[in-house]
């Protein structure tokens, strides 16, 4: 995750759509465990920022996530998520 943590720094710089579309990938790579452990928690985490940073694909995929979820898992994303946004 390093690699995405690097690009953290320059989000400012960045458009919102170009900011949108890492978040997103952020978000497939925990949902699919491509090049990490799947961790559905982490996965809602960034695709809700992503959704925030207008990725209608995120919000739906955040949708279908939190269907599968428990309440705790959801809220702990969301607070994760929170979290970040106010980091960042």
């Amino acid at each position: 995750m390093a690699r995405f943590e690097m690009l953290e720094q320059g989000f400012g710089i960045m458009g919102a759509s170009a900011q949108a579309d890492i978040l997103f990938e952020m978000g497939m790579m925990y949902a699919t465990g491509r090049d990490c452990d799947a961790d559905i928690v982490a996965a809602h985490k960034w695709f809700n920022i992503a959704a925030i940073k207008g990725s209608t694909r995120a919000a739906e995929l955040r949708s279908e996530l939190s269907a599968t979820m428990s309440k705790a898992d959801i809220a702990k994303a969301l607070r994760e998520a929170r979290e970040w946004m106010t980091m960042h």
